[in-house]
Formats: structure tokens, sequence, C-alpha cells
């Protein structure tokens, strides 16, 4: 089994932080005073008693030598704690994170409104090559997602953010200036791999500062950019393609990511262990007292290490746990038929329908409120989630239940695809394949929110891993079938292309019906799950057992303390 301890220290980290925690710990453990047994107040009837402390929760990372009264760790209603921070700021958190993560996604589809006019300025005929261009983007967010995830646990979010985004934006100077299509293709794969930062990340920035009553919640309203960037795209690159060249659109984008850029600068660090490191370390340099440790101060896995850990599970639970694998294939899917629309809609709208760029762009407009609808009914779906049975285990709705959201997703996806397919040509108006995207952009919203959470909650402390197998299946199939759009449409047409795009998904959806009636048994024959169920029993045994000492202590220094008393009357 691959090392989990990054992983499990961080669970470990969320399972005793919050206000909600079950046991209320002092942020230090700073008395130079030894704690007195019962035998020494009996021989001392005046010495002063500090409160005994509970005996800390420490991972394999911690050492022996680390004495427990100096271990730094959040105090119950800690400010510096960020799931306490307020609501306010958690919501500016999440509107920043989300801005940077639309901008990233933004330069992926507003590059398909500059494809006829770099074709022309790089005497270039076939359509497939210069679609490349989208197909290299995504890859290198899949690929730079793989990296920049363990850089951010050994440095912290923010960090990786304000370089990584600042790289992206230098970045799209030279896109602007190209003189060959390998050029454009070759550095929007570079920039890419730095923007995959907001791809790797935001969702743990979200997930840092939230809590598992309103997670749900804050997800959604970060997904209004990860999702939206794909629509608003072909709008900005529409526009600006069309009055003032294909090369200006890379001058908008800058700009907005250089806006990222100063959000991600007034974004406060996140990542609860690299907080604690902080504050033991603040706290030795205020002190000059060198025993303050955090139970992630001996992490020995270096870069490297953590690389192999993030490199190599996601892969492992690809291919051998079935949940990744049936999910990890219906996510690919969908989301590579969502970018086919962006060669799709090209096709139908300017090539056949004689619209301008613009107008073109316009035509999205259509998924873009079928998503805006899918987060504003988050808590009409929020309260059906929570009319499910309650797990008697838990006392918590299964993980199944969100699946019920993605079952009525599966269906809608189709829906739109067929619909658009039966009435994309004319002489059928143009406001009908208009509106099919509404059906279309509201489930494709749904699978991609639901099914990341569903596999969230599925892996516990494994999210990390299952997410990026997930992400990296999900762009390179993104990637890969806008290559097929073109030739697709021209042989095929219109009608019977989006015809089998919209039964491949009819094919598919089986599996989240399979998964919300038996997906419990599923989960319970996971040997990961069955793992992870284990270390959780462990982890809950080992905060009772400390529990039960402290409080046996307790009584016994307070019977001395009344024996003493007693003896001076």
């Amino acid at each position: 089994m691959v090392d989990d301890s990054s992983e499990k220290a961080h669970y470990d980290d969320a399972a005793s932080t919050g206000s909600s925690s079950s046991t209320s710990r002092p942020s230090t453990r700073g008395s130079t005073e030894r704690t007195p047994t019962p035998s020494d107040i009996e021989k001392s009837p005046d010495i002063i008693f500090p409160t005994p402390a509970i005996e800390p929760t420490t991972t394999r990372s911690s050492t022996r030598s680390q004495h427990p009264d100096f271990e730094v760790d959040w105090a119950e209603n800690d400010p510096g704690n960020p799931i306490n921070w307020s609501s306010r700021y958690k919501a500016t958190a999440t509107a920043l994170v989300a801005w940077s993560t639309l901008v990233v996604v933004v330069y992926s589809t507003s590059y398909t409104s500059g494809l006829y006019g770099m074709m022309k300025d790089f005497q270039i005929d076939s359509e497939p090559v210069v679609t490349l261009g989208i197909t290299t983007y995504l890859v290198g967010l899949a690929i730079g997602s793989m990296f920049l995830a363990p850089l951010s646990e050994m440095y912290g979010r923010k960090p990786i953010y304000v370089i990584a985004m600042s790289l992206f934006t230098l970045l799209i100077i030279p896109c602007g200036l190209a003189t060959s299509l390998p050029e454009v293709i070759v550095v929007r794969f570079i920039g890419s791999l730095a923007g995959a930062s907001m791809i790797a990340n935001s969702p743990g920035t979200v997930s840092d500062i939230s809590t598992e009553k309103n997670r749900a919640l804050f997800f959604s309203i970060w997904s209004i950019g990860p999702l939206n960037g794909p629509t608003f795209g072909p709008i900005i690159g529409g526009f600006a393609t069309q009055y003032l060249g294909w090369r200006f659109t890379n001058w908008i984008v800058m700009m907005m990511a250089g806006t990222s850029v100063l959000a991600m600068i007034l974004l406060s660090e996140t990542y609860p262990p690299v907080l604690l490191q902080r504050k033991a370390a603040n706290l030795r340099k205020d002190t000059g007292d060198e025993r303050y440790w955090c139970r992630y101060d001996n992490r020995k896995q270096s870069f490297l290490q953590v690389l192999g850990v993030n490199l190599k599970r996601p892969f492992v639970m690809l291919f051998t746990e079935p949940i990744c694998i049936f999910w990890d294939l219906y996510v690919s899917v969908i989301y590579g038929i969502l970018y086919l629309c962006y060669v799709a809609y090209p096709i139908v709208f300017t090539e056949i329908r004689g619209w301008s760029l613009s107008f073109t762009g316009l035509s999205f407009t259509g998924i873009g409120i079928g998503c805006f609808i899918t987060i504003l009914c988050e808590p009409l779906i929020r309260r059906m989630i929570e009319s499910h049975r309650k797990d008697l285990s838990t006392g918590k709705v299964p993980p199944e239940a969100m699946v019920s959201v993605i079952c009525i997703a599966a269906v809608l996806c189709p829906v739109g695809e067929i619909w658009f397919a039966w009435t994309c040509l004319p002489p059928v108006h143009w406001s009908l394949p208009i509106v099919a995207g509404i059906p279309f952009g509201a489930g494709n919203t749904a699978v991609f929110i639901y099914a990341v959470n569903y596999l969230a909650h599925s892996y516990g402390i494994y999210a990390a891993s299952a997410l990026a197998g997930n992400s990296l299946i999900r762009s390179l199939c993104g990637g890969g079938l806008p290559l097929a759009g073109a030739k697709m449409y021209s042989t095929l047409n219109a009608h019977w292309a989006g015809t089998l795009l919209g039964l491949l998904q009819v094919s598919l959806i089986p599996i989240p019906v399979i998964f919300y009636k038996y997906g419990h048994k599923i989960r319970m024959k996971s040997a990961l799950i069955q793992e992870m169920q284990r270390e959780r029993e462990r982890l809950e045994q080992k905060r009772v057992s400390r529990m039960e000492k402290a409080d046996r202590e307790r009584k016994e220094v307070e019977t001395a303390m009344i024996k003493v008393e007693s003896n001076r009357f």
C-alpha cells in the first residue's frame, strides 16, 4: 500500500478542529511545570495546580521526544482556524478563487473564436490542427494539477497561487504576439501547467474554510467559475475577434488574469497544516522556547516523495476501485461532450446559419443559464438529499443520496443534446437550439458538482487521490473529443452527430442508477474504503481513550485536593 501519511495527517487535523469539535483543547500547552500527581498534592498542600492537559492527537510524523504539553493546536473557536472565519470572509475567499478559476477556464474556450482567424493568418487549412490548441491546453491542466497539488501540501496554497498565476499571466503575452501556430500551442500548454494551480487547489481552499453542513453550498458558489468559464470564453472571444482580431482575446484574458493575481495576493492562507506550523514557529520566536511544536513539524517526506504518492495512488485507484473506474468514465464522457459543443456551436451557427462570431458566442447563453439554474436550486437540492433515510451507523444520509441528483442530471444531458441536434439547422428557428442548452447546461453542472461530492464523501481521507484521477481522465477526454468534432459533423451532419452523442450519454445512464440503488454494497466491498473505516474507528477509539484517561486524572486530582482540604481542618 502506498504511504498515506500526508492525507491521514490532514484528516486527523480536520477531525480535531472547528467549533463543532467534540473536545475543547487549548491552542498551546506551554507551562514549564509538570502536572502534579495526587501524591504531590498531599505532600505540598499549597502547590498551584494547573488543569491537566488532554493528551493530543498525534500522527505517525510526531516523535516520542516532543512533549505533549507544548503541542500547538487549534483551540475551540480559534480565529486562526479557517473553519472559524466569518461568513463574509469565507464568501469573499470563495469568490476570489472562483474568479481565478474562471479566468483559467475562460482561456481554454475563448481560443475557439479565433480558429478561423489563426487559420487565415498562419495559412493553415486543417481545422483539427488549429483545434490542438484546446487539446494541449486541457492536457496541460491535467498534468499541472498532478505537480502543483503536492507543492501546495508543502508550502501552502497561497504562495502556489500567487507564483503560478503570475506565470500564467505573463505567458499570455507570447501567445498574443505569436508568429506561428506551434508558438501558440506550445506557450498555451506551458501556461496551462501554471494555470492548473487553480484547478488542482481551489477545491481544497473551499474545503479548508467550509464545514460539512455548508460545504455543498460553498462548492456550488465556487463552481460558478469553472462551470461558466467555458460559456463566457466564446462570448468574450467572439466579440473580441470580430471587432479587434483574435490576438486581442489574449489581451482581454491577460487583464482578467492580472486581477486574479491581485486576488490571490489578497487571499489569506487556508491550508491548516501550514497555518499550524506557522503558529508553532511564531510561538518559538516570541517566547524563545524551542519546545513548541505541532504535529506537522516532523513530516519527513520530500517533494519527490509527496509527488510519488500523488502520481501513484490516483492511477492505482483508477484501475482497482470500481467506484473510480465507473465514475471517471461517466464524468469524462459528459465533460468531453461539453467541450465538443465549443467546436459544434461555431459549425452550426457560424458556418451553417451564417452568424457573426460575436453572435455565435452568445449562442452559448443557454448552457450558462442552465448552469446558474442548478446552482440557484442548491437549497432545494440539498433538501431533497437530506430527505433520504439516514445511515444508522453515522446518523447522516449516505453518499448515494447525492447520486439521486445525478440520476436526474443524467436524463437532462441527453435530452438537451438530442433537442439541439434536431433543432439546430434551418428552417427551425434559432432560439430552439439555444434553449436546448438550458437542460444540457443544468445537467452538466449537476453531474460535475454532485459526482465530485460523491467521490469525496465515499473516499474521505483518500478523496484527493480519487479527485486527482477523475480530473486527469476528465481533462484528457475534454481535450481529445473536440479533435473529432469537425470531422464528425461534416461526415454525419449536425442531426446525426448530435444524436450519436446524445445516445452515448443515454447508454451511460445505468451508471448513476446502479450506484444509487447498490452504491452502499459497492462501497462496502472496496478495500480502500474498508481501510479508511478502520482508520476512522482507530482514531475514534483513541479519542475516547484519551478523554477517559483525562477524566480519570481529573477525578484523582479532585479527590486528592478534597483530602488535603479535609486534613487542614
